[in-house]
Formats: structure tokens, C-alpha cells, sequence
């Protein structure tokens, strides 16, 4: 932080992209996504409720490697980015959802999944970062499928954070005859969770979203089914949350921002061990 004459001045730290996927099913009372709560010990979002996601790998830009769906061109078009930045950004979304949760969105020569089971060992390299996302899809002969991904929205985390990113919310339905794990580090609690009951037991105090998380679930508590959700056309504009000064968290203002703090009443973010 600086000053000046007319008071502090808040000097931002770096942005860094960063992919997260909304990952969704089918179920009898409607559309359930999966959410974990990471552990209070990680530096950004500690004790928070999330989707998969994390920062981009500068080697997920590589360009030698299988695709199949919209090209880096159309995905830059919708998330306000150049084609090497939209294309890391996919294949991001991509490996931290094979890297978080053990869901692959990717087939073989055939057109089937390949079975994430017999690729925990690529998967555990792939957190290491001895392994990149692209040397991992040739090796085993696979095909990213950027056509199960849909655009979903784009926020920024507000200028007075330390650690910043430049996240850009993708949608992917639950590829029949995989499974969502919690074998990761990062989070404590995995599980499928009904959209609306997920805000539901936020209000109630038994976890905590933050504005993007809370404002991603709204969103999809709207539609019905898998098929409504990808269908809707959505046009996707960069969200930076204004700031007020000294006020923290209440001090936010983004689009819904009067009823998330209306439903958020008096609880407080979980307190971060470091």
C-alpha cells in the first residue's frame, strides 16, 4: 500500500488466470453440483465452500495436443482473453477437475472416457506438476473434449486482496460412468449437493460461499435439468466487485450483492490457519 495527499492508495496485487468448472447431474429434485470445502490451512479460500478449480498452468497453453469442440478462438471471444490465454484456460478447467475431483473430460481414438481409475498415477504427477496436461493427453492417446464445456461467467477478485485471480467459470455435465472423489488435498468435505440446498445451508450458517460461488449456484437453481442449464444462451461479462475501504467482506458491491449480504445475515468467512 501506498499514500498520497488525498489519503492510502491501494496498490493491487498481480492477477493470475485461473479456471473453475461447475460440475453438474441430473437428480430426481433437480440439478446437483458438486462443492467441496477446502481446508482452513490453503492460503486463497481457506475453509471455503468451492467448486474444482485452481490457477492456470503456463504449460496448459501448449498447442501440440488432441481437441475436439469449440477452438481456442471461440473461447477467447466469450471470455474477453487472446487464443493462448482462452486455450490454457480450457485445458485448465480441464485438469483441475481431473486433478481435484478425478473426473476427466477427455476420450480416446473410440470416443470413450478413459477410465480415471487406472490413471491415478498421471493424476498424482499432474498435482506434482512433473507431468504437464498436454504430455499426459498425447501419451495416452486422448482428446480433450472442450465441447462439454460451456461458458459460464468471469470474475476478478477485488483489488484489495493479496492473492488475485482472473477466474473464468466454465459448466460441464457429469460424463456418464465416472465418479467425483475427495481424494484430494485441497478440501476436506466433497459431495453432491442440490444447487438451491446448497444456498439453503449457506444462509443457515452450516457453510460458507463466497460471492462468485453463491452467484454460480443462483444461477444454476434457475433451470431444471442438465439440458436446460447447457442450452441457455448467457452472455458473459468480466465481474470485478467494487470496494469500499476498511469494510471488508460487507464492503463488496457486485451484481446480487443486496441479497447475498440480506441471506448472509451475521456470519463471518472461516478463520484461516497458516
Amino acid at each position: 500500500m501506498t499514500s498520497t495527499e488525498s489519503g492510502p492508495e491501494v496498490v493491487s496485487a498481480p492477477l493470475r488466470d485461473a479456471a473453475t468448472v461447475v460440475l453438474v447431474r441430473d437428480a430426481a429434485d433437480g440439478i446437483e453440483v458438486f462443492l467441496q470445502r477446502r481446508v482452513k490451512q490453503m492460503a486463497f479460500a481457506g475453509g471455503m465452500t468451492v467448486f474444482p478449480g485452481g490457477g492456470v498452468d503456463k504449460r496448459d497453453a501448449d498447442a501440440d495436443l488432441a481437441w475436439t469442440g469449440p477452438d481456442a478462438a471461440w473461447w477467447a471471444t466469450h471470455f474477453a482473453s487472446d487464443a493462448e490465454t482462452a486455450q490454457a484456460l480450457v485445458c485448465a478447467a480441464v485438469r483441475e477437475t481431473f486433478e481435484e475431483c478425478g473426473v476427466l473430460l477427455a476420450t480416446d481414438a473410440d470416443g470413450s472416457f478413459a477410465d480415471p481409475e487406472g490413471l491415478a498415477d498421471d493424476r498424482q504427477r499432474l498435482v506434482e506438476k512433473s507431468l504437464s496436461f498436454a504430455q499426459f493427453l498425447t501419451a495416452r492417446g486422448l482428446t480433450l473434449r472442450a465441447d462439454l464445456l460451456r461458458p459460464l461467467a468471469h470474475w476478478i477478485t477485488p483489488v484489495n486482496e493479496k492473492r488475485r485471480y482472473d477466474t473464468r467459470f466454465f459448466l460441464a455435465a457429469m460424463p456418464d460412468g465416472q465418479r467425483a472423489d475427495a481424494e484430494t488435498t485441497e478440501a476436506e468435505v466433497a459431495r453432491w449437493v442440490n444447487a438451491r440446498v446448497a444456498i439453503d445451508l449457506w444462509a443457515a450458517g452450516k457453510h460458507f460461499l463466497m460471492p462468485p460461488t453463491w452467484s454460480q449456484l443462483n444461477y444454476v437453481s434457475g433451470f431444471s435439468t442438465i439440458d436446460e442449464l447447457l442450452g441457455a444462451d448467457r452472455v458473459i461479462e468480466p465481474i470485478l466487485p467494487d470496494v469500499t475501504p476498511g469494510a471488508g467482506l460487507a464492503g463488496l458491491g457486485f451484481p446480487g450483492s443486496d441479497e447475498y449480504f440480506r441471506t448472509l445475515g451475521d456470519q463471518q468467512p472461516p478463520e484461516i490457519t497458516l
